[in-house]
């Protein structure tokens, strides 16, 4: 509703992991950095934690529009499967199929697939999201992903990405192989004030916005105290922010609309 009023292409706080939209704060570019470096330099194991919304998803989004094309990826999206469904999962984005459904015939495939990659000079990535909720016997057949290995390379690249739950589940006793073996790891925090207004910034000129200040600086101020500096929470204030700016009919927006936003999130009136 508000796009044409305030003249921009397209919404610029839509909460979709877009990675056209990705602000590379300090720390969200030495996690883009970290998992670039862990895949491209085939460590094994890399772990990116980060507190719900904070962008993890949206980085390994980047990370997978970045890498060069002889790096093949698979991306696991649903933690809620079995061993034998999380193998398929792989298999399919590889583009691969297999003659029996058992987990030695997928693990055989699988590693048939990543010794051919290797003598082609190509890489393997499997990034999987949400691993906070892997269940201990699914992220023990990932360990044991890690295992399809040559003497001098690591066959497959494993990247899991979750929330801080993900670092307490990892550090169960009956974990402590798998553990061993995170080579690279990184833990995403929340943008600072300073960072927040260049964020804001950068989505609003990235969806058309023509230039000027749109956000006061009182506004950017409630929208940090609101958001801790979270950026799925940043885009959600602030879409509705824009929103009721554009009901009141103004070009800049104040701390005051910002509250209205807070209010009706909050299942206020």
């Amino acid at each position: 509703m508000y796009l044409k009023f305030y003249g921009f292409k397209e919404a610029p706080f839509n909460i979709t992991p877009d990675p056209r939209f990705l602000f590379f704060a300090r720390h969200h570019r030495e996690a883009f950095d970290h998992l670039i470096y862990g895949i491209e330099h085939r460590k094994g194991f890399i772990k990116l934690t980060g507190e719900v919304g904070s962008g993890k998803t949206t980085i390994c989004r980047a990370v997978l529009s970045t890498l060069s094309p002889n790096v093949k990826t698979s991306l696991v999206l649903n933690p809620w499967l079995t061993e034998n469904q999380l193998l398929r999962a792989i298999l399919k984005d590889f583009g691969l199929t297999v003659k029996s459904r058992d987990r030695l015939s997928c693990l055989e495939t699988l590693n048939t697939f990543l010794l051919e990659q290797l003598h082609q000079n190509n890489n393997v990535a499997l990034i999987i999201d949400e691993a906070q909720d892997l269940t201990p016997a699914v992220l023990e057949q990932i360990r044991l992903l890690s295992n399809l290995e040559t003497d001098q390379h690591k066959l497959l690249q494993i990247v899991l990405c979750g929330q801080p739950e993900l670092r307490q589940r990892l550090a169960a006793p009956e974990l402590r192989q798998l553990r061993q073996r995170i080579t690279v790891r990184y833990h995403l925090f929340p943008l600072t004030e300073a960072e927040l207004k260049q964020y804001i910034e950068h989505r609003l000129k990235l969806a058309g916005w023509p230039g000027g200040e749109l956000f006061s600086n009182e506004a950017v101020h409630r929208v940090y105290n609101y958001s801790r500096g979270i950026p799925r929470l940043i885009n959600a204030v602030c879409d509705v922010t824009l929103l009721a700016g554009y009901v009141a009919g103004v070009r800049r927006i104040d701390q005051e609309y910002v509250q209205k936003a807070i209010q009706q999130l909050e299942g206020g009136s």
